[in-house]
């Protein structure tokens, strides 16, 4: 459940102003394309070696006795430092440096996600993979489309994501579950606001960096909050709905 700074301003400049061309229309299409295809290149590289991680554990127990060593939570956590690091790193970085970076993480949120298969049944996972794309379509779509200013709601899914930070470390020593799925539920409607907020947020933010060198960091950056949001999404959903494979 990690995400960098939502409320950061872009200091690239003034870009274009917004404009009723064709030519506009056709660039903003192109940008927010640009987004969504990182962040289905990113998601594909997670499943990809989350699945190599399952099969592996399926055949090998050295695999699983890692996943239930205390090595897990460097795994587990790994991703978070990659997320501060590109959120702090990012204007200073090459694309392509960033490109490779933002992969690199996605192949380590797939490591941390590779336990899943030992957890829950393939079935259960499958659904909620289904779940959780219908769901982000429809609600990125809403985001993209909608003439209402989503920003009232987005801050208020943003000070819900510190709450839920506070209360899943809270649940970590607790192990409460009620608090857990009290969380999952919180968490599924919270990352359901910020994919709506987030898609109108990067469309309105392609007028600051269309036409400057800025552009191809900025799809890089936004194809990694959808990403983190379509991953928590799931990850809730799959707590909620998800059968355990006992």
């Amino acid at each position: 459940m990690s995400d960098f700074d939502r409320n950061a301003s872009l200091p690239w400049g003034t870009g274009v102003a917004r404009a009723g061309t064709v030519e506009y229309d056709q660039g903003l299409r192109s940008y927010m394309l640009g987004i969504y295809n990182l962040m289905t290149l990113a998601l594909g590289v997670t499943a990809l070696v989350a699945m190599s991680i399952f099969m592996m554990g399926k055949t090998s127990p050295v695999v699983q006795a890692l996943y239930m060593s205390p090595l897990k939570w460097v795994i587990m956590l790994a991703p978070i430092g990659f997320v501060f690091f590109l959120s702090f790193r990012f204007e200073r970085m090459s694309y392509s440096a960033l490109l490779g970076t933002f992969l690199a993480f996605a192949a380590t949120m797939g490591l941390s996600m590779g336990s899943i298969g030992f957890v829950f049944k393939v079935g259960s996972i499958m659904q909620a993979l289904f779940a959780t794309t219908a769901a982000f379509g429809a609600l990125s779509l809403y985001g993209y489309t909608t003439k209402r200013s989503l920003s009232g709601m987005g801050s208020f899914m943003v000070m819900g994501l510190v709450g839920l930070m506070i209360a899943s470390l809270i649940n970590i020593f607790v192990g409460s579950g009620t608090l857990s799925f009290v969380i999952s539920l919180f968490g599924v409607v919270i990352f359901a606001g910020l994919t709506a907020w987030d898609t109108q947020r990067l469309k309105e933010e392609y007028d600051l960096v269309a036409g400057t060198e800025m552009a191809g960091k900025a799809s890089v950056m936004g194809a990694l909050t959808l990403y983190l949001n379509f991953i928590n999404m799931f990850q809730f959903i799959l707590s909620l709905l998800g059968q355990r494979d006992d």
